[in-house]
């Protein structure tokens, strides 16, 4: 078999395309990217769009059929918000917070179908803002499609265009995040934490974060606690009387911060959709807040007047087609003052016409007032708040406009492109990542725009930049068993991990009593936290038709008979995830398990992610020893780093032990676990 080996691993430093620019070079290089990426991202769902059904969109996740729409009245700014309902619950989808969708009857690609932003999504319904009315025929049934979110892309150049532009505190970081000018720092002698539980390698972040002028990079590997430590650097610049955004590319991942922020009695504004509207999070939502502000009431009273008089003027002939014949506003008005008729339009038509305009008026001088009172009610706001929490594009929103912060945190930064990133960090003065570059990277979908850099993160170019000392790595997880973390410690991260005695030695066996009896049993095992169940070749793997994708199954039915023994055994479902490199696989391995509570998803979606007990579908088997996308050992670090107390790793070893780092570890895995030969 041939053995492929890259000696510049992706996520060091050493693979980055370029880590110095000029601002001219800077700008001109994203914005490139950005428009590739884009038009990339839009292609490809307008080219479905043109190529397959519905119900073939439908079952890749990116459409939802048969849906029906009610009125959700209107939200902040004057969205109009439709609740889109399925009886039998949503099937499988990609759609979530904050995409972008078209509604449409039958033509999706029509220019008449409206888009709206996706604000919150349940198991049964999804609900959308709107910008403008929605026509009524979106209340019978429709389809319910994902687009590109354009909104995202333009705020990434106008983020880019802003560069030129800024000036004092912020144009000093945006010369140090371009060049390796040397950085500032300033001791800090006595400091005194708010969470005294930190461990030394957190506490030395902190210190490090808060003593750098311009720049600091907090490196978190899988289950070191990256937030909690973002979180502790944030409450110290706020007991520091400094204004912070806390941003993340993901809803998930902002919540998150909240989440950690409140908990601690901050002053936290969420600006943007929650991906998880739970109480403790609503109540913390710009939305939220503004519907107890006096400022915010009195617009709207003023919109529910503007609504009524728009109903009022229904009634009215509005001056257009036809009845406009070339007739100015003055015109019209100056002729009903009159009494008179003109060019063939009665006398009466011509009144109706006025009083429209007259209510019009009316209407834009009531919507001039709402704008002039929200915006005062959202300043109220913000300026009573210690911390904005946000996704990277949200910091862009109107709610933020021409908002300056004294520190920008960005956490998971290392999911975000370089682009994202820069959205919140054209507002501030200082800036704090957290994040791991030997786990994934953003998605990247064109080509050649991967290739030039734009999956590269900012995070990786700055170390590039500036080398280690621009960092700080955590190094105790409270996650993994000692011998789930210990193959990934030592191939990522130098050796440099150690697992906390709270989770050192923790195995299913200390949450359930036994296994159940047989076949499965040394793989079921509570007390053994890492097995390898090889498929000795006798699972080939396949491709659907008109997939790139890949599935095998009986990689799939192994797993799914596997989630059951853990159920019998007495795990909560919740504690189970089923993880594969392949989408195809994953939506196999789902239709194989009927308990919804366990998730099954591919390695990307579990980024980020932990479960008591991982079954890992590694899916490659062939004669050939083509493992695919597997050779980013990223994938790898990510697949083997979410179990807390048991990792399961189905795989053909003969195939993957084609690549030496999967052959390292499943002799790894034999030696400080059990390996299993298994065929159905």
């Amino acid at each position: 078999m041939s053995r492929e080996f890259s000696i510049v691993e992706p996520g060091s430093p050493e693979s980055i395309t370029k880590a110095e620019y000029s601002e001219e070079e800077y700008v001109e290089h994203f914005s490139d990217q950005v428009e590739l990426e884009r038009r990339e991202e839009m292609e490809r769902h307008e080219r479905e769009m043109r190529e397959l059904s519905g119900w073939e969109r439908q079952k890749r996740g990116r459409a939802i059929l048969n849906s029906r729409a009610r009125d959700e009245g209107t939200a902040l700014g004057g969205k109009f918000m439709v609740k889109f309902v399925r009886k039998d619950g949503l099937p499988e989808t990609e759609i979530s917070v904050g995409d972008l969708i078209r509604i449409s009857k039958n033509e999706p690609l029509s220019d008449e179908n409206p888009s709206g932003t996706v604000t919150e999504k349940t198991n049964y319904s999804i609900k959308a803002a709107f910008d403008d009315k929605p026509p009524g025929w979106i209340y019978d049934k429709v389809r319910v499609d994902l687009y590109v979110n354009d909104i995202t892309y333009q705020r990434m150049l106008e983020a880019l265009e802003k560069i030129k532009g800024l000036k004092g505190k912020k144009r000093k970081l945006m010369i140090k995040l371009l060049s390796d000018e040397s950085l500032h720092t300033e001791h800090i002698d006595d400091l005194y934490l708010s969470n005294q539980m930190l461990n030394d390698s957190q506490k030395e972040a902190v210190i490090k974060a808060l003593e750098s002028d311009e720049i600091h990079l907090i490196h978190g590997p899988p289950g070191t606690g990256k937030t909690v430590t973002c979180v502790e650097v944030i409450e110290q610049a706020v007991e520091k009387g400094q204004k912070v955004i806390a941003c993340a590319d993901s809803n998930t991942a902002v919540d998150n911060l909240v989440e950690h922020l409140v908990s601690r009695d901050r002053k936290v504004v969420r600006v943007g959709h929650p991906a998880r509207v739970t109480p403790i999070l609503r109540e913390h939502t710009l939305d939220y807040i503004l519907e107890n502000n006096a400022t915010y009431k009195k617009a709207e009273e003023l919109r529910e007047r503007a609504f009524d008089l728009k109903d009022e003027q229904e009634k009215y002939t509005y001056p257009s087609g036809r009845w406009r014949r070339g007739l100015s506003n003055e015109a019209i008005l100056s002729l009903a003052r009159k009494g008179k008729s003109s060019r063939g339009i009665p006398s009466d038509k011509i009144k109706e016409m006025a009083k429209s305009l007259e209510i019009q008026e009316e209407v834009d001088d009531l919507f001039d007032k709402i704008d002039e009172l929200e915006e005062k009610a959202v300043d109220e706001i913000l300026e009573r708040s210690e911390i904005v929490c946000t996704t990277n594009s949200s910091s862009a929103s109107q709610a933020l406009e021409g908002r300056e912060f004294d520190l920008c945190v960005i956490d998971e930064a290392t999911q975000a492109t370089e682009p994202s990133c820069l959205i919140p960090i054209v507002k501030a003065k200082k800036l704090v990542m957290a994040g791991d570059h030997k786990q994934l990277p953003p998605t990247i979908l064109n080509e050649k725009a991967k290739k030039e850099g734009l999956s590269e993160t900012m995070f990786e170019r700055l170390i590039a930049l500036y080398g280690e000392e621009i960092k700080t790595m955590l190094r105790v997880q409270y996650r993994m068993h000692e011998k789930i973390m210990k193959f990934s410690d030592e191939r990522f991260y130098r050796s440099e991990i150690k697992a906390d005695q709270s989770v050192k030695r923790h195995t299913l066996s200390d949450i359930v009593e036994k296994s159940t009896s047989g076949k499965f049993d040394e793989i079921l095992e509570p007390r053994e936290p890492i097995v390898l169940v090889d498929t000795s070749s006798e699972m080939p793997e396949r491709s659907r038709s008109n997939s790139t994708s890949k599935e095998n199954p009986g990689e799939a039915v192994l797993a799914g008979e596997l989630s059951k023994r853990f159920l019998k055994m007495g795990l909560d479902p919740v504690d189970i995830g089923v993880i594969t490199p392949y989408h195809d696989q994953s939506d196999l391995i789902r239709s194989k398990i009927k308990e919804e509570n366990i998730e099954v998803d591919t390695v990307d979606g579990f980024q980020g992610r932990e479960k008591e007990v991982i079954i890992l579908s590694l899916t490659r088997s062939n004669r050939e020893g083509n493992i695919g996308f597997l050779r980013d050992l990223r994938r790898l670090n990510v697949s083997i780093t979410r179990a807390r107390r048991k990792l399961v790793v189905i795989g053909d070893v003969s195939t993957l032990s084609s690549h030496p780092v999967y052959e390292e570890l499943f002799d790894h895995i034999e030696r400080e676990g059990k390996k299993v030969t298994i065929s159905l």
